[in-house]
């Protein structure tokens, strides 16, 4: 069994070829039963999450006899960590053989994470973004903000990359960072609401539990994608910015359950799941549109996929294998 690290996950993929491998995953489908959640409750009052996202791939839609892939990602979410500068997101992948189950790879599976996560919102943007987006905006400043910039800027002609963040060091960080690869970056400097104003593509990935971008000051064109709330109870956009939007999710299953930016505007009245324009899987099969028109905003609500996991294993196998 191969033992894959960060480094060589990194060394395995691109942002546009992991976009293409994402496209043509959801295109033919795998099985993927909804992630468990489990709650661990700490003696201090604080909690961590644990999930598990299992995979496997769909030989009858496939309609391919080989033995395929089985894969299951195992990840915790522990908010306390950025307190302590460690990542509030922890994992592993196993892929396995999917005729014998023998044991294939155990996979940095934070660095998958931020791949496929980055690469599904990137994905998504190729429908539903302007081809002429060039300004991008990054909501929170965690180890998943740079691979948004880069994934965005690998489907949409960025030109520049605003950074916000509540503490506005963390900012900086990620700005320079992206300045040393090359990236046009900077820190918001008039707060979050003038920089949702000025972008063209706003990516929020946060834990926030209150809403951060207000849908009364979207503008005409823009494209939301909303990466970090990932439980009913938080949530990144408030009700208007979901009313005024075209809404599309990864999964239905998965969005309409779990995304605090969905299933509370449904709660609310603000959205009916029918509201719902498509999913990935509709939209990578020509099932239905994505941006019809240069003014309509539309927005994306992502909280991640078990096939997304698969195919980037997969990727990240084959190019370790080669």
């Amino acid at each position: 069994m191969r033992m894959i690290d960060a480094r060589q996950v990194d060394e395995s993929l691109s942002f546009s070829g992991l976009v293409e491998t994402l496209r043509e995953a959801f295109a033919e489908g795998a099985m993927q039963p909804v992630r468990h959640h489990h709650a661990i409750e700490r003696p201090d009052g604080a909690a961590s999450t644990l999930l598990l996202m299992p995979a496997w791939s769909d030989f009858q839609r496939a309609g391919t006899s080989d033995g395929g892939h089985i894969g299951i990602k195992i990840v915790t979410v522990s908010p306390d960590n950025n307190q302590i500068g460690k990542p509030a997101v922890m994992g592993l992948y196993l892929l396995l053989d999917g005729k014998t189950g023998e044991p294939l790879a155990l996979i940095d599976g934070q660095r998958l994470t931020q791949w496929r996560t980055a690469c599904a919102s990137a994905l998504a943007a190729t429908y539903l973004a302007r081809a002429d987006a060039e300004r991008l905006l990054i909501v929170g400043a965690g180890a998943l903000a740079p691979f948004l910039a880069r994934a965005h800027s690998a489907v949409r002609p960025i030109r520049h990359v605003t950074i916000w963040n509540r503490t506005p060091e963390n900012a900086e960080k990620v700005a320079a960072d992206l300045c040393a690869g090359g990236v046009d970056a900077s820190v918001a400097k008039g707060g979050l609401d003038a920089a949702v104003g000025a972008a063209d593509i706003i990516s929020a990935a946060t834990i926030s539990a209150e809403p951060l971008i207000k849908g009364a000051l979207l503008q005409p064109g823009q494209h939301v994608d909303l990466v970090g709330a990932f439980t009913p109870q938080l949530r990144e956009a408030d009700d208007e910015a979901v009313r005024r939007a075209r809404v599309y999710v990864d999964t239905m299953a998965g969005a309409t359950k779990e995304a605090g930016d969905i299933v509370q505007p449904i709660a609310s009245g603000a959205l009916s799941e029918e509201a719902i324009v498509a999913d990935l899987y509709a939209l990578t099969r020509g099932e239905a549109k994505g941006r019809t028109e240069a003014g309509e905003i539309t927005l994306f609500k992502s909280v991640g996929a078990a096939l997304e996991d698969l195919a980037a294993g997969m990727a990240v196998y084959r190019a370790m294998s080669a």
